[in-house]
C-alpha cells in the first residue's frame, strides 16, 4: 500500500485548468487527496463522487491523473517532467 503524496498547488492548478473540467471539483478533490488511505481508496471515492455530483469525463480524467501523480514519488515526477 502506497501513501499518496500531497500535490503541489501548481500541479492542481494545471489539472483544474484543463478544457471542460469543473475547476472547483478538481481543486477540492485533489487538495484533500491525502485524506485517502491509498490510491485504491481515492479511486473508489472518485467513482462515488463522480456519480453523486454528475461530473463529466474531463473532470473525472483530471482527478484520476492527479491521483496517478500523487501515487508516484516526487523524484519520478520531476524526472518525467
Amino acid at each position: 500500500m502506497v501513501r499518496l503524496r500531497e500535490l503541489a498547488l501548481d500541479e492542481i492548478k494545471k489539472l483544474s485548468s484543463r478544457k471542460g473540467v469543473r475547476k472547483r471539483a478538481v481543486e477540492n478533490f485533489l487538495m484533500t487527496l491525502t485524506a485517502n488511505e491509498d490510491s485504491s481508496t481515492a479511486y473508489t471515492n472518485l467513482s462515488l463522487d463522480a456519480r453523486l455530483y454528475n461530473w463529466n469525463s474531463a473532470t473525472v480524467n483530471a482527478i484520476a491523473r492527479g491521483i496517478e501523480l500523487a501515487s508516484k514519488p516526487i523524484k519520478e515526477v520531476i524526472k518525467n517532467a
